[in-house]
């Protein structure tokens, strides 16, 4: 059985990438479970805390997520065309001390996707993690990619998927990637 973790790198309460990760772990899966974390409570990076507090509790314990999976699934926005600040301050602690970042990035298979209400998915938002995983030593999946453009209309009230092709495409996505991450 093939672990993937999907990564919300949203802190609002109504993210389209949260219900979108949310979408995705309550797909049927064959052969994989997913597990899904989010980046809440992770400070400001600064390397004052570090040195006097060590890693934030909420940084470990999405460390050892990582750690424990085969395959990461980034659920990116994008904010003014590019990769949004507090996720990547998520990963700039996640690599912290630079010693941890194999241990923790090093060789794991890594996916991305993204919704956005706008036209174009999250695809800049996306090309821009791939140097960033690139210099974390991860291998990038690169067979299929999702990008949610116009979001905000495939789901209901309640933040629940219903655009059938939009689920489709993404359990196809899921399929392909943990056979990838499981090699």
């Amino acid at each position: 059985m093939v672990a993937l973790l999907g990564i919300s790198g949203s802190l609002r309460k109504g993210s389209l990438n949260t219900a979108l990760m949310q979408a995705a772990a309550a797909l049927p899966a064959d052969g994989y479970r997913m597990d899904t974390a989010g980046i809440h409570g992770i400070p400001l990076y600064d390397g004052d805390l570090e040195e006097a507090e060590g890693i934030p509790a909420a940084v470990a314990a999405l460390k050892e997520k990582i750690i424990s999976a085969d395959g990461v699934i980034l659920f990116t926005p994008e904010y003014n065309n590019g990769i949004p600040g507090a996720f990547k301050n998520a990963i700039d602690w996640l690599s912290r001390p630079s010693s941890d970042m194999a241990r923790v990035f090093g060789g794991k298979a890594f996916a991305l996707v993204g919704a956005s209400p706008g036209n174009f998915g999250t695809l800049l938002s996306q090309n821009g993690w791939l140097s960033v995983l690139h210099t974390l030593g991860c291998r990038t999946f690169s067979e299929k990619r999702l990008m949610v453009s116009r979001a905000h209309t495939l789901f209901d009230a309640e933040g629940k998927l219903t655009d059938e092709a939009t689920a489709k495409r993404l359990g196809d996505l899921l399929a392909a990637f943990a056979k990838f991450a499981g090699k």
